[in-house]
């Protein structure tokens, strides 16, 4: 879609959705400065058009039990179209797998992985992982800590884009 057909309000629409999806139609219509009636038709045509994903909740893993989180570099044997397809959808049905994205560089895919503990991610490692069909490597970051998770798109360097356009 292109992006010359959102508005700024549309893209407002999105900044504030972005920053608290909890938030009512009410306070949304507010905040971008219209009543909640063509709001509320601005919002289900954006989810329509795709724009909108979904409304998550951020929650803590760490808090939950999930005390591991690691980034694996998956190299594969073949990158034929139907070897690509067929390890993402794999990924899809590994519980542990949160993020799947399909590299250009030295490796092919990097996963993004939450565990309980590391004795899990071992498991999943091995009996899963290494175990599917076209893993030729498989190299493993153990994260320590996270210094930034901002979700979304910066709405403010999308702002300044569109303005130097204009």
């Amino acid at each position: 879609m292109p992006l010359t057909r959102l508005d700024p309000i549309d893209r407002l629409i999105l900044a504030e959705l972005q920053a608290d999806g909890r938030m009512t139609n009410v306070e949304l219509a507010r905040r971008v400065g219209i009543s909640a009636p063509p709001c509320l038709r601005r919002v289900r045509a954006l989810e329509e058009q795709g724009y909108i994903n979904g409304y998550h909740a951020r929650v803590d893993s760490r808090a939950l039990g999930f005390e591991v989180q690691v980034f694996a570099m998956v190299g594969l044997q073949s990158q034929a179209e139907a070897d690509l397809r067929a390890f993402e959808d794999r990924c899809q049905n590994w519980p542990l797998v949160r993020e799947c994205h399909m590299l250009n560089g030295e490796v092919d895919f990097m996963l993004k992985c939450v565990a309980p503990d590391l004795s899990s991610f071992q498991t999943f490692l091995t009996e899963e992982l290494l175990r599917a069909p076209n893993v030729g490597s498989v190299k493993t970051s153990l994260v320590i800590r996270g210094a930034k998770n901002e979700p979304g798109v910066p709405f403010d360097v999308l702002e300044q884009r569109l303005a130097l356009n204009a």
